[in-house]
């Protein structure tokens, strides 16, 4: 189909022409437009090695999706997704087979996985019938509808997704390519974290319909796709604006009760909770980003600078002197972390680091930084780590726009340096106050608790000394 062949409009403004900005050219939305992207990809040797086996019997294999919509953006791709619309599965198959080790997934065989010399490559397999408006539009958004020929080196875009791209905008193909998973919003949702795009309009009433099909989803996929918005997206006040367009805010009751929570302009310019809390999980992904934190460690840090501040939905209050105060909000704030948390699917391992985190992220402004201050916050922050709560305070304070001094950590970092990175062992143990002839029973623990908070005062430091600090305390009659 030529570009002059329109297949008529999909979506509003569909026969509108439009100006590609690989090749300079006037198109219009939903046609076969191509137009040439010489080495817009880089292939490996052993992928090019299945490229010339499916040319050879007269197919043609094509990149799609990502890594084309990465390399138009000019950024990396992390992986490539081929596709392709065989004349004959059974002539495939045999050249394939001649180049590497083949195997299927799917009844029908709509995924074709290739070895060649230890690299896997997955083919997805579809209809020859249809035209190359039909077989993308099978995608979420036309700038994830596109695909590169390494053949011919020419960029496929039957949906206009490069124009939608340039633009920074998130249009569905089809409602039917939206509505079949749920999911694409919340993935439209990264998208907007990790490239700063937004929601069509029209797209954005489509995804709106979707909510009520939230509850369905499995508990996995969920947490699979707020792991990836924690770990790529930097953009979060564009990630935000998107649960809004899409009115997928309601689904995440937490986050929507700070939406309009004031916070004391003097302390806070930057607005609202929910401001605050765009700009607090950005920064977190800036200091992840510049610290090299990683992987779950970066779950830890960018989500709990996404929740640290969720108390202040209930704490907020207007003083007489029209002062906004908002005290509690971080002893406040675990439970509406914890339930948000929950929500998205978060793991027990990530909820554990995260909520001391939440509840002890003003410990800064309450204590000195002191060897014994350290101590008690390691111990408070168990398991999270003393660093776990520097980038989040760190992100908390950088989330308050220009003007103020960043957090300055390096006392205690250097004091946990001298302490010891993880909370010390406790030195008093039971069976010492078993000896020191304490029967078991309720003052046992309480000894213990009070022992903890000696030791990491510093008032002992060995054994010996934590024994006879309890010998003292049972003689004064503690």
């Amino acid at each position: 189909m030529s570009d002059s062949q329109d297949r008529g409009p999909e979506l509003p403004g569909a026969s509108e022409l439009l100006r590609c900005p690989n090749c300079g050219r006037d198109r219009a939305r939903r046609v076969d437009h191509r137009c040439a992207a010489p080495g817009l990809i880089d292939l490996s040797s052993e992928a090019l090695v299945i490229v010339e086996a499916v040319r050879s019997v007269g197919d043609e294999l094509v990149v799609v999706g990502g890594a084309v919509r990465d390399r138009l953006l000019g950024r990396e791709p992390t992986d490539v997704d081929f596709e392709i619309a065989p004349k004959s599965r059974d002539r495939l198959r045999t050249a394939l087979t001649d180049v590497g080790y083949v195997g299927t997934r799917g009844a029908s065989y709509e995924l074709i996985v290739v070895a060649v010399d230890g690299m896997e490559f997955e083919l997805s397999v579809v209809d020859p019938d249809l035209d190359a408006a039909a077989r993308f539009g099978r995608r979420d958004f036309t700038l994830n509808a596109l695909a590169w020929s390494p053949v011919t080196e020419m960029l496929i875009d039957p949906w206009a997704g490069a124009v939608d791209l340039e633009e920074g905008v998130l249009r569905h193909t089809t409602r039917e390519s939206l509505s079949i998973d749920p999911l694409r919003v919340l993935r439209g949702v990264r998208f907007a974290g990790t490239h700063g795009f937004r929601f069509h309009p029209d797209t954005a009433v489509i995804a709106q319909s979707l909510r009520d099909a939230w509850e369905s989803l499995p508990a996995d996929r969920v947490w699979a796709e707020w792991r990836r918005l924690a770990r790529t997206a930097t953009d979060w006040p564009a990630a935000l604006q998107a649960l809004d367009d899409t009115g997928w805010t309601t689904l995440f009751p937490e986050l929507e009760a700070v939406h309009d929570t004031p916070q004391d302009p003097s302390w806070h310019p930057e607005g609202t909770v929910w401001a605050h809390t765009a700009l607090a999980a950005a920064a977190a992904a800036e200091i992840c980003s510049s610290r090299g934190i990683t992987g779950a460690e970066r779950d830890v840090v960018v989500l709990g600078a996404l929740v640290h501040d969720l108390g202040k939905a209930e704490c907020t209050v207007l003083e007489p002197d029209e002062r906004i105060t908002s005290r509690g909000h971080a002893e406040a704030g675990v439970a509406p972390a914890e339930s948000f948390l929950k929500r998205i699917g978060a793991p027990a391992s990530v909820r554990d680091r995260v909520l001391p985190i939440v509840r002890e992220h003003m410990a800064h402004t309450i204590d000195k930084p002191t060897r014994a201050a350290v101590r008690r916050l390691m111990r408070r922050l168990h398991p999270a780590t003393l660093q776990d709560w520097i980038s989040v305070v760190s992100a908390d304070v950088g989330g308050r726009g220009a003007g103020f001094q960043p957090f300055d950590a390096r006392r205690w970092e250097t004091l946990a340096g001298e302490t010891g990175q993880v909370p010390a062992k406790p030195l008093l143990r039971g069976e010492h106050l078993v000896a020191l002839g304490l029967e078991p029973g309720p003052r046992f623990g309480e000894l213990i608790r009070e022992s903890l908070e000696a030791q990491d005062d510093g008032v002992f430091d060995d054994e010996a000394g934590a024994v006879a600090w309890a010998a003292e305390r049972l003689k004064l009659g503690g």
